[in-house]
């Protein structure tokens, strides 16, 4: 099968490298569209078990993630009597539809009838006459070519059941079933000049000192103290959710602090570029929470205190990051 050959980065999820492919087919830079933003939001009992979960208060899934683009978004469900109708229409009006699949049933994902997990792919084009779609989906091993549209219908159509191996990403609702996103960009984008960056920062940073209770540095340490308290309490489930949860900001503060490291070098300015470092050292925090609460899941109280120390780490870093991108504005 053809390795995929478009837009990834580590730390993200399938969600991102799906619109950054939508970006990059408008003639965007990638970084540039899905790096703009930098925030945190938690909604209690909001996370669900899907590798593209995002934090969202309202239902525009794309412009929730880029909220710094004029983007539009709609989660639509297949027509059950010709499932490939609806994607046909979006590639004949310029678009290209993002799929929302399960892995087991894909003969190019590793989870090949082994393991659920619900994810996202690029469908570019269907061909009736040979029964394939042409795909890509960038998450490693990474893939992109023509699918037989049986495989599609499968992983597209029968959800993501829950499975024992992978409590994080698998589960969801049968709602989820045949769900596909359209995805509507206002491009050509502005330039991403001194100017733009500024502003978007300016209203980061704006979102980070609101006082409320699900977003922002105030969200952040009402959410890490719960968490940690709920773990001490031997509740395994919030540890599964943190796994789960913790993906999106994670992402995003790797992809904002790769976007104002590289703007900084490109453009001289050393404070800008050592405030997107600050910004990814909040990346790298996410991670020893996100194992220790994956790891520990089944004795949540063992790990507490470990989980405390990784909690109060990743407060710090943003708080410091937070600190460095308002020095640099």
């Amino acid at each position: 099968m053809a390795a995929a050959t478009g837009w990834y980065r580590d730390p993200v999820s399938c969600l991102h490298t799906t619109l950054a492919a939508l970006a990059a087919h408008a003639g965007e830079d990638p970084l540039a569209v899905v790096g703009l933003a930098w925030r945190f939001t938690y909604l209690p009992g909001d996370v669900r078990p899907e590798e593209y979960y995002w934090p969202c208060r309202s239902p525009d899934l794309a412009a929730e993630v880029l909220p710094h683009h004029e983007v539009r978004s709609r989660w639509r469900v297949a027509d059950p009597g010709d499932p490939l109708a609806d994607l046909e229409a979006t590639l004949a009006a310029g678009r290209l539809p993002i799929v929302a699949v399960d892995n087991f049933h894909l003969p190019f994902r590793p989870a090949y009838h082994d393991v659920h997990a619900a994810h996202l792919i690029v469908v570019h084009s269907v061909d009736r006459e040979q029964a394939t779609v042409r795909v890509s989906d960038v998450m490693p091993p990474a893939y992109a070519g023509p699918l037989p549209v049986a495989d599609l219908l499968r992983s597209w159509c029968a959800g993501a059941p829950a499975d024992e191996q992978d409590v994080f990403f698998a589960g969801g609702p049968a709602e989820n079933d045949a769900r596909w996103l359209d995805v509507e960009l206002d491009t050509p984008f502005p330039a991403l000049d001194r100017a733009r960056l500024a502003q978007a920062c300016r209203a980061n940073l704006a979102d980070f000192h609101a006082r409320d209770r699900h977003t922002g540095l105030t969200g952040l340490r009402l959410y890490l103290e719960d968490l940690v308290e709920r773990a001490a309490g031997g509740d395994g489930e919030a540890l599964t959710e943190a796994y789960t949860f913790g993906w999106a900001p994670q992402a995003q503060a790797a992809l904002h602090g790769e976007l104002l490291r590289t703007l900084g070098a490109r453009w001289d300015d050393p404070g800008l570029a050592e405030a997107g470092r600050r910004v990814e050292q909040v990346a790298h925090r996410w991670t020893p929470l996100r194992v220790t609460a994956a790891h520990s899941h089944a004795e949540p109280r063992r790990h507490a205190t470990e989980l405390a120390r990784h909690a109060h780490e990743l407060r710090t870093a943003y708080a410091r990051a937070v600190a460095a991108v308002g020095e640099s504005v």
